[in-house]
């Protein structure tokens, strides 16, 4: 009864005028720093950090602004995605697999308008969780130490060969491509440069922005130039800009399953949004086995990591509200925010603090049906980009992605880099190299080696902690199934296939 009491002192908190209008600001500032490459939650936050410091706004108003501000950065990421086809963040890759193929087909207002439903619905189901089970699944988390993480990250590898299963000898090796690519720069436990070259700027390795722009913004315009023609188009007309009822049903099932795994991996410090749409997507492309289209334009492909970054981004303000462990990279800027004004997040902030967190759990259910609303009036205006020609496009992106690039250092070596990764996606995408597992090997094989040597430096060298308690050797061995798994059910379809042609 409690929980409903705050729950209603907090909409008096958010349905404060002031609040209001500053909960309406950060819809649409997050939504368009969203939809640009390159920028993302974090940066968005980061940016306004300061600035709701020195307009001098309550603790509650300030969390309002920052949470509405990253919530419709989630909403905003799938628009570059879908219709571009460049994920502005390591969250968006997932959606770029079906996203894009689906505009390619003269589908992205569909594929907007089920993301839009998807993330609503993810988030809707995340703010209940966050009123109904905070403080219990945030004991939960605490159980999850390195070696914990170490095994899950391996799960999420693991299923890496089963994502694209047409080409899992390709999919690996572009895995470990990006395992290797985190390598490079100094080692933070010895201080040793690795793979730099003697390079400044390789000193902090090679930042997440400017290997996704060169992947994915950089080497598409090559595509672009290579096989458009003045008079060729190479994304058809957009028609329905609206899902019908039949297929928003068809992917219901999808959107609720992905909301409760981003939920869930969105609550476990540090996991983030990357991790959660990645299994979603992949735990949905084995339900739907061969009946699927996944990768060539399914728009389950797209409800399920869109439900799921967008549950996880509502999830991870459970280890910060109760714990004061930030869940992803942007509630760790948002932890800055609370430092800055003499909050110390924990348990008792529920109902000690009781203003600051009903209003901003309020003011994120009140967000959520705003960006709704905001979001499916503009699909029209969104698609818009697909019928600019593709000669005046390709520029336009490529000084969008540079200046994108430019703000992370303000150096030109930066814009070199890209071009040079651009050439190497170049051709790793003509000899049909998947990009997403090498993006996914990228960002996550740093969190693999650094829970990694923080078990062993727990354990004193001893491998066993890796497999020890419950929760590590049971995820460890659902990595082994999912790679053993497909295999053997494919041997056992290829008899009876054999038996039916027979016959």
């Amino acid at each position: 009864m409690d929980t409903w009491m705050y729950l209603m002192h907090g909409f008096n908190v958010a349905l404060d005028p002031q609040n209001i209008i500053i909960a309406l600001i950060g819809c649409f500032i997050g939504t368009i720093v969203g939809m640009l490459p390159g920028l993302g939650p974090i940066n968005g936050v980061a940016i306004l950090l300061p600035l709701a410091y020195t307009m001098k706004l309550s603790p509650e108003s300030a969390l309002i602004l920052l949470a509405t501000v990253y919530i419709g950065c989630e909403y905003g990421g799938r628009i570059s995605s879908i219709l571009l086809g460049i994920p502005g963040e390591a969250a968006a890759i997932m959606t770029t697999l079906d996203g894009h193929p689906l505009a390619k087909k003269g589908q992205g207002g569909k594929a907007l308008c089920i993301s839009a439903f998807s993330s609503f619905i993810g988030s809707f189901i995340a703010i209940c969780g966050i009123i109904l089970f905070a403080p219990l699944i945030a004991s939960w988390a605490l159980k999850f130490g390195p070696a914990e993480y170490f095994a899950l990250i391996i799960f999420a590898l693991a299923t890496l060969g089963s994502m694209l299963a047409q080409k899992p000898i390709r999919s690996l090796l572009a895995a470990l491509i990006g395992l290797f690519l985190t390598t490079i720069g100094i080692d933070g436990n010895t201080g040793v440069y690795r793979f730099t070259f003697d390079m400044p700027h390789l000193f902090d390795g090679i930042p997440f922005v400017i290997l996704v722009i060169g992947l994915f913004s950089v080497s598409e315009i090559f595509l672009m130039l290579e096989q458009t023609h003045t008079s060729q188009v190479i994304i058809k007309k957009t028609g329905k800009l609206l899902i019908s009822i039949k297929e928003f049903i068809f992917c219901s099932a999808t959107i609720i399953r992905s909301a409760f795994i981003g939920f869930f991996v969105g609550v476990l410090p540090g996991a983030g949004a990357t991790i959660a749409s990645a299994i979603s997507y992949m735990s949905e492309k084995k339900i739907a086995g061969e009946k699927g289209e996944f990768g060539k334009g399914d728009l389950r492909g797209v409800a399920a990591p869109e439900a799921a970054n967008n549950a996880s981004a509502c999830g991870s303000f459970i280890p910060l509200l109760t714990l004061g462990l930030p869940g992803s990279g942007t509630t760790a800027v948002m932890l800055g925010a609370l430092t800055l004004y003499n909050i110390n997040p924990g348990p008792t902030m529920f109902t000690e603090q009781a203003d600051i967190v009903w209003g901003l759990v309020a003011s994120l259910l009140i967000a959520n049906c705003v960006l709704l609303l905001m979001n499916l009036p503009l699909i029209g205006v969104f698609v818009k980009i697909l019928s600019i020609p593709i000669w005046t496009l390709a520029p336009f992106i490529l000084i969008v992605s540079s200046i994108g690039v430019y703000s992370i250092n303000s150096t030109s070596f930066d814009l070199l880099l890209i071009l040079i990764i651009g050439i190497i996606g170049y051709f790793l995408r003509k000899l049909e190299f998947p990009m997403a597992p090498l993006i996914l090997g990228f960002v996550l094989g740093e969190m693999l080696e650094v829970n990694l040597r923080r078990a062993l430096s727990v354990s004193n060298g001893d491998f066993s902690i890796l497999y020890s308690g419950y929760i590590a050797p049971l995820l460890l061995i659902g990595a082994i199934l999912v790679i053993i798994i497909p295999p053997f059910f494919k041997k056992l379809r290829r008899p009876s296939n054999l038996n039916q042609n027979m016959n």
